[in-house]
């Protein structure tokens, strides 16, 4: 049976969770396809989890298994998809589409491990391809996926402008697919003599620079970017510490994740000596 028949399967067993079930499947489809295309190599697995890589591969013919963890609940184990997560038990008999949630805490487990190893390397994205802002004493770092015609993306830049000491690189990615003319306006805003200037002239009135779009600009090579990072939403925000979030955060939970980040970065600073 393929991932997608046992996802079909699934959602017709119970008609009060068909909605929810589809959302998950839907998720876990695309994780599943993406590691199939994927060119990494997965990381050698051994004992146990190559056990369980084995029989979850088996089962779903083009699925390619890039980890598995043992989890602290349900004697579950987490199996990584890509970017992707989903659970099983030993056996791999049964499969566990969905996040994980603490009680206590009140976090989303799922979704803090997935961020944990999905991170990007910051210091390897190709920053003079997006369009420098610095606030303030610009000491913090926040990259930013963000489409001309996204109303989220109008969102975020407001939430934005309560944000202070920080430095954002902001990548013009048109989504064609959704918004077909915001390729245009992003190269017509990259050739702008002051590219800032003329982003925040455009979210605050509509009005575009005075030009063609014609000069050497890098939109294609930030498409390749996010394909290569699996953005597939705007906005999208990338923090100091490679965490991915999606979403037109509050200016509060931007806050939020920049300490984390800097928090991170230190913790992760100090391991990198040990």
């Amino acid at each position: 049976m393929t991932f997608r028949s046992f996802v079909q399967m699934f959602a017709r067993r119970s008609a009060r969770a068909a909605l929810a079930a589809m959302a998950a499947a839907a998720i876990a489809v695309s994780a599943f396809q993406a590691s199939a295309q994927s060119t990494d190599k997965p990381v050698a697995l051994t004992g146990e989890a190559a056990a369980i890589k084995k029989l979850v591969e088996q089962k779903f013919p083009g699925a390619q298994v890039r980890g598995v963890t043992k989890t602290p609940y349900f004697g579950l184990y987490e199996v990584q998809f890509d970017d992707r997560l989903l659970y099983t038990d030993a056996k791999a008999k049964y499969v566990v589409l969905g996040a994980v949630y603490d009680t206590e805490s009140k976090i989303n487990l799922t979704e803090e491990r997935q961020r944990k190893l999905n991170r990007v390397d910051v210091s390897t994205l190709p920053l003079d391809m997006a369009i420098k802002k610095v606030k303030g004493t610009g000491e913090r770092k926040l990259v930013v996926f963000s489409d001309a015609d996204c109303p989220f993306c109008h969102k975020l830049e407001e939430e934005l402008k309560k944000i202070d000491n920080v430095t954002i690189y902001t990548y013009l990615f048109p989504i064609d697919s959704l918004h077909p003319d915001a390729a245009r306006k992003s190269r017509m805003i990259w050739c702008a003599p002051d590219r800032v200037k003329a982003w925040d002239a455009y979210y605050a009135t509509g009005a575009l620079p005075d030009n063609t779009g014609d000069c050497e600009n890098p939109v294609a090579k930030v498409a390749e970017l996010g394909a290569r990072y699996r953005v597939s939403a705007t906005p999208t925000l990338v923090f100091a510490d490679g965490s991915i979030v999606p979403g037109a955060l509050p200016a509060q939970k931007i806050e939020t994740e920049l300490v984390n980040a800097a928090a991170e970065v230190k913790k992760l600073a100090a391991a990198a000596k040990k």
